[in-house]
């Protein structure tokens, strides 16, 4: 029996930062020790008060269905915690999902149809083209890479890209895999160009509590954007909670209303238990302020490693990656070097920028170090 497969599905590539996790855990199976800096993870345990709110939880009996958008203690926490970005939104104009990948998914799934347009910027986040792609949308890039990443200098090309056309525009601010944070005269352009083609704007807003002296602004606070903007942020990054799928998004109700159908009919809701976790998750600001500060050390370590080998690199403000310029064949450098030097790196091609490899600097400054150490050994620097 031959299957045959959806367009939707065969248009798409499988995740690139998952696939070189894979061979990095293929290697260390067969006895290699992998640098992983291709993680997308904290390195760092979830808070132990937040584990103990999960058990607790789930002895208290929170084990059974929630409703669909998710126990509404939370989602009032997560109204209380927008507020003081500056945005607002009540309960009923939030969802809470398993990761805010899904998220995104629903957003996407909701408002992207065949030949619709949606402007990405580069370097963008690998799954992004891919929920686009799987929604018959159409991609237009714009590539970010002349101005160290940085948004305000390429708003003229911005404003090229886009017109009454572009349905929908994806801003990631902290960004993956560049760490940058945009500044608001960038996202003021945004706006201004949101406003003038009537664009509806999703801001990802995953990494906002893991910046380097800056504050980062949330999109949805200027003038014009409240109703036009979707915001989407979760507790995978901010309390190293990756494996507990929590997220969520918040917008206009009736984006919400009818996301809500394809939540309810996929994933029904996030799991109960995890939930509660995420309301102490919400409380936490000691271990996320100590898990930042140990971010910041070790992004100053990698700059200066490498610029002991003459490599400069764009400095993040937010996140924990940073993108290494290489050859211009950044997927066969990336294979080289971790069959070489057992460094797993991820092609800056990935996420739509080729000519770099993504580095994440979530692991110790002993196995950054080294991982640095052998990537030059091998002549990869």
């Amino acid at each position: 029996m031959t299957m045959e497969f959806t367009d939707r599905v065969t248009r798409v590539e499988p995740s690139a930062t998952l696939a070189i996790s894979a061979l990095a855990t293929e290697l260390e199976a067969d006895g290699a020790d992998v640098v992983d800096l291709s993680v997308g993870e904290p390195d760092f345990p979830t808070p132990e008060n937040i584990i103990e709110a999960g058990k607790d939880a789930m002895d208290a009996g929170h084990t059974g269905y929630t409703t669909s958008a998710g126990i509404l203690e939370l989602r009032e926490a997560i109204a209380d915690k927008l507020a003081d970005d500056g945005l607002e939104h009540t309960a009923d104009e939030i969802i809470v999902t398993p990761g805010a990948k899904q998220a995104l998914y629903e957003i996407v799934q909701a408002l992207i149809q065949e030949g619709d347009e949606v402007a990405l910027l580069d370097p963008a986040w690998v799954s992004y083209e891919a929920m686009v792609k799987m929604a018959g949308g159409d991609l237009t890039r714009v590539d970010l890479s002349d101005s160290d990443f940085r948004l305000e200098p390429a708003l003229d090309d911005l404003a090229a890209a886009v017109s009454d056309d572009t349905e929908l525009l994806i801003v990631n601010s902290p960004s993956n895999p560049t760490g940058a944070v945009y500044s608001d005269a960038a996202l003021e352009g945004v706006r201004d160009l949101a406003v003038e083609h009537d664009i509806t704007v999703i801001s990802d807003e995953i990494y906002k509590e893991i910046t380097y002296g800056v504050d980062p602004t949330s999109l949805g606070t200027l003038e014009g954007m409240a109703d036009r903007t979707i915001t989407v942020n979760g507790f995978s990054k901010a309390y190293s909670m990756t494996g507990w799928r929590l997220g969520y998004f918040a917008g206009p109700e009736e984006l919400v209303d009818q996301a809500g159908k394809l939540h309810s009919h996929s994933v029904s809701s996030a799991v109960n238990f995890v939930q509660h976790a995420g309301l102490e998750a919400l409380e936490t600001e000691e271990a996320v302020t100590e898990m930042v500060d140990a971010f910041e050390e070790r992004r100053d370590l990698v700059v200066d490693l490498l610029a002991e080998y003459d490599v400069d690199v764009a400095v993040p403000e937010g996140a924990f990656y940073m993108m290494l310029p290489v050859d211009d064949d950044d997927q066969a450098w990336c294979e080289g070097a971790i069959e070489d030097a057992h460094v797993a790196t991820v092609p800056g091609s990935a996420f739509g920028t080729p000519g770099y490899a993504r580095i994440s600097y979530a692991a110790s400054e002993e196995r950054l170090e080294e991982g640095i150490e052998r990537l030059a050994e091998e002549g990869y620097l």
